[in-house]
């Protein structure tokens, strides 16, 4: 970009320069390479409008799923958690082998063991994850939780998420019990109909998080 003086004020294109003003002055710059209808349609730019694509695809999903949790995730002391997010939703699309390279998409990666397993190890910021251990099944009217015992806390958060990641959309339930190591901790059960669904605890200990992550939900046997 370079300022230009004349006589004759020049606004517009000519050859592969660009004459325009800027705060008042008059700037010439040389025509960017880009050219949309090519990025579009030339057979050379397909793989980087399917990286593209794919990417724009994961940014909405990791944001519809961190919606469903934001107020747990301002707890967590990292403004930059999103970024992280996103590259895991990046590594969990990956995983889609059903789909063709540009349309592979986040909700099939979370179908997969290695999907599913990568979420769950997923850090929130200075939070503890879950134990290994810890997973909840479904019943016909509760979800209860596994391994539950084993928690140092006095306060437990279940949030029940059912994302549609075609969409960007989301249904969640926030179930919160106070804990005292009585029995079986069970949660009501939100969704009934088929599709990913998703399970986020967080523990509590004197009012403050300690532990805070998603866990596997399985089904019940046929």
């Amino acid at each position: 970009m370079a300022t230009y003086e004349s006589l004759i004020k020049f606004k517009g294109s000519i050859g592969d320069l660009v004459f325009y003003s800027l705060n008042g002055k008059n700037v010439v710059r040389k025509k960017s390479g880009f050219n949309k209808t090519a990025f579009k349609k030339n057979p050379s730019y397909e793989k980087v409008r399917q990286n593209s694509s794919e990417f724009g695809h994961c940014s909405k999903a990791g944001k519809t799923i961190r919606s469903c949790i934001e107020n747990y995730i301002k707890e967590c002391d990292e403004p930059l958690l999103y970024q992280r997010f996103a590259k895991l939703m990046t590594t969990i699309k990956d995983l889609d082998i059903v789909s063709e390279k540009g349309k592979r998409t986040v909700q099939n990666g979370l179908l997969t063991e290695k999907g599913l397993t990568l979420l769950k190890e997923f850090k929130f910021g200075n939070k503890e994850n879950l134990s290994t251990g810890t997973f909840a099944f479904e019943e016909k009217e509760d979800i209860i939780l596994s391994g539950g015992n084993e928690f140092s806390a006095d306060e437990i958060t279940m949030v029940s998420i059912q994302p549609d990641l075609e969409e960007y959309s989301a249904e969640y339930f926030e179930d919160k019990l106070l804990l005292n190591h009585g029995g079986e901790i069970r949660f009501k059960k939100h969704f009934y109909n088929a599709g990913l669904l998703l399970c986020f605890l967080v523990l509590r200990k004197k009012k403050k998080i300690t532990h805070m992550g998603f866990i596997e939900i399985k089904k019940p046997a046929d």
